[in-house]
Parts: C-alpha cells; structure tokens; sequence
C-alpha cells in the first residue's frame, strides 16, 4: 500500500502566517489533486504549546532563527507559531482535510518535533510508524512544509526506518535558512530517498 503524508499545511507556515514559507499556500491544489491517487492519506499538524522550548521568546536575549543548545542537541529558535487551538495551527483552508488520519507533534513543551517520526531528539516516537504497519504501508510519498525541515527530517526518517520514500519537489516550498535546501537535498537522496 502507498500513503500520501502531508506535511504541516498550516495557515502559520503559509504567507501571512507567523513562519510563512515563500509561497507556501501554492502547493495545496497539487496536493489536493493527489489525495485520490493513493490508499491511504495521512497528514501531520505542528501543535505547541504557547510556552514551547523552541520558541525565541522563551529565551531571553535570543532571536528568532538563533541556534541554540538543548539537552537533546542544536535547535534553532523559532518564532512564536503553530500554538494549539490557534488559527495560525490550523490546516490551511483550502486543504481537504478528510484523511485517515492526522498526527499531531511538537506538543511536548521540552522538546521540538520537525520529524512526523520522532522528536527531535531521534528516539522518542510519535506512534506513525506502528501505524503504518499495522495498515501495511510501505511506500511513502512526501509533501507539504518545509522542504528543508520537517519533510526533510519525515523522510529520512521514514527511509531509515525502512519505507520506500519519494518526495514529490512540486507539492513542497522550502524555508531555505543558511544552506538549508541544498544540505536538506543531499541529505534525502543519501538517505535513499527520491526526489521527483
């Protein structure tokens, strides 16, 4: 069976939105168009907490897209975005909604969840991949936002654990931060991942 797992199509990371990817809200016609092409669609919401680590304002002196270091490694700040119950978190408007299911992440105030795998720090799971096997999925195709973060770390995830994974190029918008389209490029396709 091949999933469709949409990436955090939210009204935050879409122009106008508190994190808006150039672009962003461009690519919800395409992946409307592709939800009927497979068995199942899955899609993922960023979900914090208003007092998320990951947040700039919850660090003193610090701005956003600053790094900084966590207990569980480097973590760039981010502004204040996708907080829970907000307009900013909801899915964008005109993205059919009607999926078998929606995974939530980042809602741990500790800790930041770009993959729809694993927190970050790349041993807490978010219970997707039981799911997928349990259903008998084992094809993957990737859109949504970021490119270069959360479908990045999605799917090299997924291609670590084992699925085969494609990330269809027209159907994503990338934040593109200091290099971070191209090390994100390279870093799927040495996953294994394809990029269509």
């Amino acid at each position: 069976m091949h999933a469709l797992l949409v990436i955090d199509v939210q009204n935050d990371f879409c122009p106008g939105g508190a994190l808006a990817v150039a672009d962003g809200d461009a690519i919800v016609p395409r992946i409307n168009e592709m939800m009927d092409d497979f068995d199942a669609v899955l899609l993922t919401q960023d979900w914090h907490p208003a007092d998320h680590s990951s947040f700039a304002a919850q660090h003193e002196g610090k701005s956003p897209y600053e790094m900084i270091d966590m207990p569980y490694g480097p973590q760039v700040l981010w502004p204040v975005h996708c907080v829970q119950g907000t307009s900013g978190a909801a899915f964008h408007p005109q993205l059919r909604t009607g999926g078998d299911l929606i995974v939530r992440k980042g809602f741990r105030r500790a800790i930041d969840s770009y993959s729809a795998f694993f927190e970050n720090d790349h041993e807490t799971p978010t219970g997707l991949e039981g799911y997928l096997r349990t259903r008998g999925i084992e094809k993957l195709t990737l859109v949504g936002l970021a490119l270069d973060f959360c479908v990045n770390f999605s799917a090299v995830d997924a291609a670590k654990l084992g699925f085969d994974v494609t990330v269809d190029l027209a159907a994503t918008r990338a934040i593109d931060l200091d290099g971070s389209l191209a090390a994100a490029k390279a870093g799927m396709e040495a996953a294994g991942v394809k990029l269509v």
